[in-house]
């Protein structure tokens, strides 16, 4: 199996150093660039095509938002992990919205940031676990319900779920693993995967982060539920 190919960018040497030599140390994983801005980044993602971008929220020249945007508008192949200091940081709002799928603080566990890594490189979510039902809920509650895809709002989308897919897709909004769905489904994991494939092709959705925020906007989950 080909290794999972990584670009890190950071404005800091030594986290680029120290992202760069956990990751490397992986038998998994490859470290394929470094980048200093968000310029840099775009330039090594078109370079190198990894598989996932480590992405710092601030950086000088161009910042890691917008840096995100351009990645996921232009190189969908390429994850985006958002790096940050604060457990909630405004960036990281305006960044899923870009299409990131995720992010991870900077004080990670270096065993945390490979199975962050390994994680998105799957298609699957990655939000911080200290933070991710309050990043959800809070991120639910400061934006207006979008308008989904062809103009249409999220609640009518939710009408071409099944019903199974629809449950899915509200455990997934609980921060549900696919064990635990599977589990409370009373179904295999791999049913679980097929049933969340179909949400995101039916919702038009990037990947697992975005559909937890497409399932509070669609009010498929209420803000603050447990």
């Amino acid at each position: 199996m080909a290794a999972i190919r990584v670009v890190v960018a950071d404005d800091q040497e030594l986290v680029r150093a120290g992202f760069g030599m956990i990751l490397d140390a992986q038998p998994d994983i490859e470290v394929v660039a470094e980048a200093c801005n968000g310029v840099e980044a775009i330039e090594a993602v078109a370079e190198h095509r990894p598989d996932v971008l480590l992405l710092d929220v601030r950086m000088p020249v161009m910042d890691g938002l917008e840096a995100a945007r351009q990645v996921c508008a232009r190189y969908a192949e390429t994850k985006v992990i958002m790096l940050t200091t604060f457990d909630i940081d405004d960036y990281v709002y305006d960044a899923l919205y870009a299409g990131a799928s995720g992010f991870l603080l900077k004080d990670v566990r270096r065993d945390d940031l490979a199975h962050g890594v390994r994680l998105v490189a799957s298609g699957e979510a990655l939000l911080a676990p200290s933070v991710t039902r309050r990043l959800i809920s809070e991120f639910a509650a400061r934006k207006p319900a979008a308008q989904g895809a062809g103009g249409r709002a999220p609640s009518k989308l939710l009408e071409q779920l099944t019903a199974r897919e629809q449950e899915t897709l509200r455990l997934l909004a609980r921060g549900c693993s696919n064990a635990e769905i599977a589990a409370a489904l009373v179904v295999s994991e791999h049913t679980v995967k097929t049933h969340v494939s179909n949400v995101l092709s039916k919702l038009h959705l990037r990947d697992r982060v975005h559909a937890v925020v497409f399932a509070y906007e669609a009010g498929a989950v209420v803000v603050g539920e447990s």
